[in-house]
């Protein structure tokens, strides 16, 4: 086990404290779920982030729409500056800023988002929207299943610790790098590793399957199931990786830059360095003119970034970089190793 911020050691035991006291409330029952009517899947990880839960999401969504499902995605919108109930409209100034950067990057891959701290509220607030104004008491959850014409079916982003929202499937994310990881505030977890026993799927990267596979499989109740995905840097055509000329700078603001630094490499990207900001960080012009002066010193030929942190670059932000370079945005897709078996598996605990 290793600690990332050693410094905050002695506050781990308060943590671990917390959660105990949090699962004895659960476990009393003093903390009410409440249900939609709709089915709702739940994407989640142990960590804080950087476990690669908007890239599943997506993968599922566009997985269920294949298949005939309507699929919207329930999600907080850490960080956004909206207040209230919202669908992300990706075509509205300063999107990702009133919406969040991870709603707004799953609205443009083309899955209707609602964001608002309430996830419950969120639902009912969807289920309105399609059922043209019926309450939730006039539709009956058993009925709406039986139609057979229509399937409906919530994905709940970022919901493992969101226990208060009913779920039909609970999935969980786990990367080696968790494995190794502390409690907050040292590290990244905000559960322990035996909170995976609660799990419904457990969904690893196909890369790391030789390495974490043994230990996850004795970390999950016996039933749950197991899921990898396969994840890709997509660049874009026709210059791939050399989009951003010889000698790129990559930035973003992400919970684990290194990953992504080493990805580039992998991949055959020749970055001079990585530019780290914190996760979630609204960028503004002081950010840009401090990437400007780092790529000059360097003598950067452009830059590259995620997706999630270019829905945050405005047109002014953007020209700012521009001055060095080309802005290359690389996507970040995963797909599932067996998309047929995990369809198969999701519509048989859907119903």
């Amino acid at each position: 086990m290793s600690a990332r911020r050693r410094w905050a050691w002695p506050l781990v035991p308060l943590y671990a404290a917390a959660l105990t006291v949090k699962e004895e409330l659960r476990r009393l029952g003093s903390q009410q779920v409440k249900r939609l009517v709709w089915p709702v899947v739940s994407v989640g990880s142990v960590s804080a982030g950087g476990a690669g839960k908007t890239p599943v999401v997506i993968a599922l969504a566009k997985l269920l729409q294949g298949r005939g499902w309507t699929v919207d995605v329930l999600s907080r919108g850490y960080g956004r500056e909206g207040a209230g109930i919202d669908c992300v409209d990706t075509n509205k100034v300063g999107a990702a800023r009133f919406f969040g950067d991870e709603p707004v990057l799953m609205a443009q891959a083309g899955v209707r988002v609602w964001v608002g701290v309430d996830r419950y509220a969120v639902g009912v607030e969807a289920e309105r929207a399609v059922v043209g104004g019926v309450s939730e008491k006039q539709i009956s959850f058993g009925d709406d299943r039986k139609k057979g014409n229509d399937r409906y079916v919530h994905l709940l982003d970022d919901g493992f610790q969101h226990r208060r929202l009913g779920r039909e499937i609970d999935i969980a994310l786990v990367t080696e790098e968790d494995l190794a990881d502390v409690l907050l505030p040292a590290g990244n977890l905000r559960e322990r590793l035996s909170a995976l026993e609660r799990a419904d799927v457990v969904v690893i990267r196909e890369e790391e399957r030789e390495s974490v596979e043994g230990r996850v499989g004795k970390l999950m109740r016996a039933g749950a199931l197991l899921w990898s995905v396969h994840r890709r840097l997509r660049f874009p055509a026709p210059l791939g990786v050399l989009s951003a000329g010889l000698r790129p700078l990559a930035f973003c603001a992400i919970a684990r830059p290194e990953g992504f630094a080493k990805a580039l490499q992998e991949a055959g990207c020749g970055i001079l360095e990585t530019v780290a900001f914190s996760d979630h960080l609204p960028y503004t012009a002081r950010e840009m003119e401090q990437l400007v002066a780092i790529a000059k010193k360097l003598e950067a030929s452009g830059f590259v970034t995620t997706e999630k942190d270019a829905v945050k670059l405005s047109p002014v932000l953007r020209a700012q970089l521009e001055v060095v370079g080309p802005v290359v945005v690389v996507g970040l897709e995963a797909e599932f190793v067996y998309p047929e078996r995990v369809a198969r598996e999701l519509e048989a605990r859907l119903g």
